[in-house]
């Protein structure tokens, strides 16, 4: 899973960030994404798409991740989703996790991010930014480039934290179990309660 990494790093890039994203299909709660660049390429947990792992896998390889990569996390709120879409609300995480983790890194690598340093990968077929970096989008990039299987568990976990502290507030709904994805009882507690100040209104339209 590193041989997308090893060709960016032929080609004279330093800093390369794997970018992916959780939360896009849920009626409910945030799009966050997360952008890793690896400190070390070893692991003792077995790394790839955060969704072929069980939670309990989830959270050790998060723990490990954060040990061994810079991260920076991008968390864009359903009310942003309902105004922009969540296409455009997505390349905005993308981009927020970017810079925030440019600026976590040590003072000599910051002094040393440019735009012929910087490497983007990211899952996925689609992403536009401002950003001043050189990009690859790659479709199913999660089971394909390790830094992209490491993204794409840091923003699982931390979506999931989110909602897991939304079912303290709206239990009725049921967000532990499902994360805010359409499930039958999820869309039954929909119809039996209405939409809650979380749920994305341009996703439940006939709810609201």
């Amino acid at each position: 899973m590193l041989d997308y990494e090893r060709k960016v790093k032929k080609n004279g890039f330093s800093l390369i960030i794997g970018i992916d994203e959780a939360g896009r299909g849920p009626l409910a709660g945030p799009v966050v994404a997360a952008a890793v660049a690896l400190k070390d390429f070893q692991f003792k947990n077995k790394i790839r798409d955060s969704k072929k792992l069980t939670p309990l896998q989830r959270e050790s390889a998060f723990h490990e991740i954060s040990d061994k990569a810079y991260i920076g996390v991008g968390i864009i709120s359903e009310s942003v989703i309902d105004d922009k879409n969540i296409l455009q609300a997505t390349c905005h995480a993308m981009s927020v996790a970017v810079e925030q983790l440019i600026s976590r890194l040590p003072q000599d690598l910051h002094d040393q991010v440019l735009a012929k340093t910087v490497y983007l990968l990211i899952d996925g077929n689609y992403f536009r930014s401002d950003l001043p970096f050189q990009y690859q989008t790659i479709i199913n990039g999660d089971n394909l480039s390790l830094s992209i299987a490491c993204a794409s568990v840091i923003a699982k976990v931390t979506r999931d934290r989110i909602l897991n502290s939304y079912d303290q507030v709206y239990p009725q709904y049921g967000f532990k179990q499902h994360k805010g994805y359409p499930t039958e009882k999820h869309i039954e507690a929909l119809k039996k309660y209405g939409p809650s100040l979380i749920h994305r209104k341009s996703f439940t339209p006939n709810l609201s």
